[in-house]
């Protein structure tokens, strides 16, 4: 591309000067050229984006070969293109996505605030994979780190404080230590010696002082550094060609960056799609579905772009403008397996290469070929690139021969298997693979959109990418939606949109304003800067201020709420009590209650940024119509299509001989050069005017299912079953209240059986798995034929399968016409922040009694004939007053909101499941809740016969046994006995230590969580997380022991603490891995006016072929960290530092993970709490590799005294103290003489690289 360099005059597609306008998208596999010719006629291409063999650069090769096309003359390729016929380019790429996804891209160097080195490595301190015992985490993107001698702190009226300065946010801060320019300069010298030449400055606060990384920036320049990167500001290149960013808008290549450049090809689709099926369908709202050959992607628009500010990609978060893209699945390429029962589609891919298996590559089997086997596809539509030399079509014998080995492992599991059935053909075997497939895409598309308060079935399904159009159908019938759209030129909608697309420039700069008449003057003032800074840039691109919009917004959220909303005053004029801008404070409530269901009209309204985004009209008019009807349209062929029922005569019309008005009944087959669309039995496709497909949707011809097991639809009961949980959670976070639930998502939802066993549970927060059930269980067997319709009950007692006292249950039994008894039971666990006690936050860490740890609830009935019961919850709350030394909840209001957002939860759960009986019928329901539990409780006895054997084959006894301490010397003890025949174990903690006078006791609905979590990590793969894991299992747990304490015995401890050993004993008893830091690390702080909870990272555990990952949560908690500035900004503390602890992680052959080393200065009064273990007894190693270092707190007082706090205290802290915070390393594994491979964790399939909202969603919730 550096031949192509065009002039800066304003690229306009379409203007009639008679030269080409190219809009290319660079995608993984294909490369998509949409070219507007001289005369406004369009040509398409696509080619493959790496054939080194052919040429070097595809959008260059694309260039040439629609000129030479045109023009009737020969360009070779080693000759400069003439550009003087080019009048624009527009680029999409996905090269910055896959410089993430393959760590490749330019050696970098980090200069970072001294004491926050390994930041970028700890990140959140949050795993990604729950149950992952490896820990995979993506490595980082810098080579080396310099750390830089400064220090900015906001300003705290301490005795000894220098000058305040003010920054641009408007903050008052203090420059402890300036920049110290002649030590960095040889640090930097030292790099520019070892080759690095781009360098990553981050300093803390810098959004709010810049000045320092400014100095550090021009030093480096200075030096010779070609590329520095500023977190306080986004740096320019060099080239003049038009970019797509990720936030939907196109910029010269001055003013793109690799940041911005993440979704750069998928922004295209929806730019494309928003220009064309949301004006082609009167406005309707839209939900994009861009399915390729590597993913899925998943947008919606309904009249304006949405977007998010943070997002991650390959385990790296970019806070940049992004459009709300959601990749979902891997597309075509997903691989499809057989596990115990289930059918499993994804979420390893087969790439583009091998690609599938009729690639003729040796690839495995996925989507594509089981398409392809149904009829769907056919070979001769595709050109001949596929086997060895690129030059054979498409495969049916080898995508056939690949099913026909699955279909033997199903028909082999329906013939012995625990439901004896009739064996699948291999096209039942494909369909199902299908209908799975459809399922687990459906899933995300209602969860983008129920999050934000939107109906699936009132969109329209916009299908774009290679393989959408064999899925669109039965996709939009899934969801009730009426409508596709396909545009005729769906498989290249990417490069499409680039030509569709406006030049956008944004500015942006953080704020600390409140949102109130008296700051309107000031928001005035900074938004019109912003906008002459837009406007300006635009001109400066050519564009005349007649072509130039622009749109102000203002990031705003509750004081006291981490809930921001980018909010914009387009669709709210300007009042007499708002900006001259607009009404951003009605946009806001507008939007909170259409989210949340709520607002909060007494909490004042903050402005973290002020943006504002300027828009240059450049897009281009499509001017090509296609030719009207000349009578019926032409069968090109006919066909075999394999539907529900069997094979069905399927006529196949070519598009481009397709006018307006034409009319297709399904079932049929429409084809082009780019995409294949299956239009399916009951859907009817028309031409449209502009001559894309609109297909209408019919109801699905009803089928029986009975109630005997069926795999295929065992599949799709299970993600039904988990969207119903899902579904629950995603209305209990939009009308909770308090931080814990809805920003912190510290919750669960669930859906039972009629025996109260658990089916579905969503999030997987492991301390909560499996617990609920208990809970359940004891209010059956408590209130028997107490239960009544309109009846919601309340419970957190331990006794009643209670966790700790702030996880609240609410659970509401389901009465069905003609059932005496209640048909299922749906519940929702939350954390509520406080409910009384002897501390605020109900956490005490010195409690010996369940009284003082606040409200218990054994069973309560909080609605009672459909009424909430809120006069006698209220006296129930606020009782622990009534003991000496306690309060009752400090937050009553918060605690009642949050119950009604629970049992609103429960009531969606309720809905959502009669939609499912009204479907299947009442039988067939609970049948399929039994099946999932028997299919989890296969996955279970599989494994445990799997050890079995191994053990036998090594002569090894079938009993294991483990044993570790509590830091009081207080023993867990377990000794599993394996049945090999039956695939069974007995989990016996006979020998446990006694119940403890604090309040390490856990509740043994704490110890069945803990082994619930360790049986899914053994497993090692997803499987549905219920009440049939434990169904091969026999816990023995003694009366009166610290695993099963009396009912008056302090717990809280327990749920944080004693979880973590109970995990560390049962790993270590089947050798899985060596103990990682087996703590979560509790730090409160608090006084009058502020409080403040934070758990820690430490080292995990090392095991058979992976090191321990360093500064990581383990096992039973993966809660996030505080953002360093965030919490300077919000308590009153200076991070001092925040970094690994080298060394800290046992040695082996593996090693362990390093713990982590925290310093916190105190700058007022106030209570410091720590909770913390592994301060006596190190985490173990195995099979001859060493412990890891115990945890250490040390608090070294103002003077220079310092202080060893143990393991569990509150102390005074006072103004200059610091509290240093040394956590636990992980244990080594295996001997450290023995050569160690490289390290790295075992390597696994390829599989998509999922982002977006809804991945985000379910990242945080699982950072519980």
């Amino acid at each position: 591309m550096e031949d192509l360099l065009l002039d800066a005059s304003p690229i306009i597609m379409g203007s009639p000067e008679g030269r080409f306008h190219f809009a290319i998208d660079r995608g993984g596999t294909f490369t998509d050229v949409f070219a507007q010719c001289p005369g406004g006629h369009v040509r398409v291409l696509k080619l493959l984006s790496e054939d080194p063999a052919n040429y070097a650069d595809a959008p260059t090769e694309g260039i040439r070969r629609i000129l030479e096309q045109e023009g009737g003359v020969q360009l070779p390729r080693d000759r400069p293109l003439d550009t003087s016929r080019i009048a624009s380019i527009r680029m999409g790429t996905t090269v910055a996505t896959n410089a993430l996804l393959e760590r490749r891209g330019e050696r970098v160097g980090l200069l970072v605030t001294r004491g926050f080195r390994d930041l970028l490595h700890i990140g959140t301190q949050a795993r990604g994979d729950l149950f992952d015992l490896a820990v995979p985490m993506p490595e980082v993107l810098y080579e080396e780190v310099v750390e830089v001698d400064e220090r900015v702190v906001l300003y705290h009226c301490n005795p000894g404080a220098s000058t305040p300065v003010k920054g641009r946010t408007g903050d008052l801060l203090e420059i402890q230590q300036p920049v110290d320019l002649g030590g960095l300069r040889g640090k930097l010298e030292g790099l520019l010696a070892r080759g690095i030449r781009s360098l990553a400055v981050v300093l803390m606060h810098s959004y709010t002082w810049a000045q320092h990384e400014q100095q550090v920036g021009a030093l480096a320049r200075e030096l010779g550094f070609t590329q520095v990167s500023l977190s306080s500001e986004a740096m320019p290149m060099d080239v003049q060609v038009l970019f797509m960013r990720s936030d939907g808008g196109l910029a010269p290549m001055d003013a793109f960056s690799g940041s911005r450049a993440v979704l750069s090809g998928p922004a295209g689709g929806v730019v494309g799609y928003s220009t064309t099926t949301y004006r082609a369908e009167g406005s309707q709202p839209v939900i994009g579905f861009d399915m390729g050959g590597t993913s899925t992607d998943v947008s919606r628009y309904a009249g304006e772009f949405e977007h998010v500010f943070e997002a991650s990609t390959a385990g790296v978060t970019l806070q940049a403008p992004q459009l709300d893209i959601n990749t979902v699945a891997a597309g075509g390429g997903s691989r499809l397996f057989f596990r115990s029962g289930l059918f499993v589609v994804g979420p390893e891919s087969a790439g583009a290469h091998p690609g599938p298996a009729c690639y003729r590559k040796g690839g495995p089997l996925t989507l594509t070929d089981a398409n392809l086997v149904l009829g769907r596809l056919l070979p001769a539509s595709f050109p001949c690139i596929f086997g060895p030399g690129e030059d054979q079509p498409l495969s049916p014998e080898a995508s056939r021969k690949a099913l026909e080995a699955v279909a033997s492992e199903v028909n082999n599991f329906l013939a012995n298997g625990p439901c004896p059935a009739s064996p699948l053909s291999l096209e039942e075997v494909a369909m199902g693979f299908v209908r799975v497939a459809n399922e687990t895409m459906c899933r995300p598309i209602r969860a983008l959109t129920q999050a934000r308060g939107h109906d699936p079935s009132a969109h329209v399904l916009a299908c774009f990418g290679g393989a959408g159009g064999q899925h669109a159908c039965a996709i939009a019938r899934s969801l009730g939606m009426d409508t596709v759209h396909i545009h005729r030129h769906s498989g290249l909608l990417s490069a499409l949109g680039l030509a569709l697309a406006d030049v956008v420039h944004e500015a942006q700069e953080p704020c600390a304003l409140l949102y109130s008449p008296e700051t309107f003057v000031q928001l005035d003032q900074r938004l019109s800067r912003l906008e002459e800074q837009c406007v300006e840039a635009l001109r400066a691109q050519g564009f005349p201020r007649s072509q130039i919009s622009t749109e102000s917004f203002l990031h705003l959220r509750y004081q006291g709420t981490d809930c921001a909303l980018m909010v914009s005053a387009h669709q709210h004029p300007a009042t007499a009590r708002s900006p001259r801008a607009g009404d951003f404070g009605a946009g806001f409530v507008e939007r909170y209650m259409r989210e949340f269901g709520f607002v909060i009209p007494e909490r004042p309204v903050m402005v973290d940024d002020v943006r504002v985004r300027g828009t240059g009209r450049s897009g281009l008019h499509l001017e090509d119509t296609p030719k009207a009807q000349s009578g019926p349209p032409r069968v090109d062929k006919m066909t075999q299509c394999y539907f529900e029922g069997g094979y069905q005569e399927t006529p196949v019309y070519l598009l481009g001989e397709l006018g307006f008005g034409h009319k297709l009944q399904g079932p049929c087959l429409i084809i082009d050069s780019n995409s294949t669309i299956l239009v399916e039995p009951g859907c009817q496709a028309e031409v449209t005017e502009t001559g894309d497909i609109r297909i209408s949707v019919g109801a699905e011809a009803p089928s029986t299912v009975g109630a005997r097991l069926d795999p295929i639809q065992l599949s799709i009961f299970s993600h039904r079953f988990m969207s119903i949980a899902e579904q629950m959670g995603r209305i209990l976070q939009r009308t909770a209240i308090s931080t814990n639930i809805k920003e912190r998502l510290d919750f669960s939802c669930a859906l039972f059986g009629p025996d109260g066993g658990l089916v579905s549970n969503a999030p997987h927060i492991p301390v909560h798995l499996g617990a609920m059930q208990e809970t359940v269980q004891f209010q059956i067997q408590q209130l028997g034929s107490d239960l009544h319709p309109g009846d919601v009950l309340l419970s957190n007692h331990p006794m009643a399968g209670g966790s700790h006292l702030p996880d609240l249950t609410v659970i509401t039994p389901v009465f069905w016409p003609g059932q005496t008894r209640p048909v299922f039971y749906v519940a929702s666990r939350g954390h509520h922040a406080d409910i009384g006690g002897i501390t605020p936050g109900s956490m005490p860490p010195h409690s010996t009694t369940l009284q003082q740890e606040g409200a218990a609830f054994l069973s309560f009935k909080l609605v009672q004939g459909g009424v909430f019961q809120e006069e006698e919850v209220t006296e129930a709350l606020r009782a622990p007053g009534k003991i000496s030394g306690c309060s009752g909840t400090r937050n009553l209001h918060d605690n009642l909101s949050d119950l009604r957002a629970q049992v609103a939860a429960n009531q969606k759960g309720i809905q959502l499941v009669g939609e499912l009986i009204g479907q299947y019928g009442l039988d067939v329901v609970q049948a399929y809740m039994a099946h999932i539990q028997a299919n989890a409780e296969l996955a279970v006895r599989d494994m445990l016969r799997a050890f079995g054997t191994a053990r036998q084959a090594r002569g090894l006894p079938l009993e294991v046994s483990a044993e570790d301490h509590m830091d009081d010397g207080s023993p867990i003890r377990l000794r599993v006995q394996i049945n090999l025949g039956q695939g069974s174990a007995v989990f016996d903690f006979s020998g446990t230590g006694s119940e403890v006078f604090g309040n390490l006791n856990a509740p043994r609905a704490i110890t069945l969580s803990a082994l619930i979590y360790c049986l899914r990590c053994l497993v090692g793969r997803d499987i549905p997380l219920n009440q049939g894991c434990l169904a091969p299992v026999r816990v023995v747990i003694p009366r009166g022991s610290i695993l099963d304490p009396s009912p008056e015995a302090a717990v809280v401890g327990g749920n944080v603490l004693t979880s973590q050993r109970v995990v560390d004993v049962i790993l270590g008893a089947f050798g899985a891995c060596a103990a990682s830091q087996g703590c979560m690390n509790n730090v409160t702080l608090g006084n009058d006016h502020m409080g403040y909870y934070e758990t820690v990272a430490g080292g995990a555990g090392a095991g058979p072929g992976w090191h321990g990952r360093s500064g990581v949560h383990s096992h039973m908690t993966n809660t996030r960290i505080t953002d360093p500035e965030i919490l300077e900004s919000r308590y009153p503390v200076i991070l001092r530092r925040f970094e690994l602890r080298p060394g800290s992680g046992g040695r082996g052959r593996f090693r362990g993970g390093d713990g982590v080393v925290r310093e916190l200065l105190f700058r007022e009064e106030a209570l410091l709490s720590v909770l913390t273990e592994r301060r006596a007894f190190r985490p173990y190693g195995l099979q001859g590799g060493g412990p890891g270092a115990r945890g250490l707190n040390l608090l070294i007082r103002k003077d220079g005294r310092t202080v060893n706090l143990g393991g569990k205290t509150s102390v005074a802290v006072y103004p200059g103290d610091v509290f240093c915070l040394h956590t636990p390393g992980g244990g080594g594994y295996g001997d450290p003489e023995d050569p160690a491979p490289s390290p790295g964790s075992p390597s696994q399939a390829p599989a998509f690289p999922e982002r977006g909202s809804v991945y985000e969603y379910r990242r945080a919730q699982e950072a519980v």
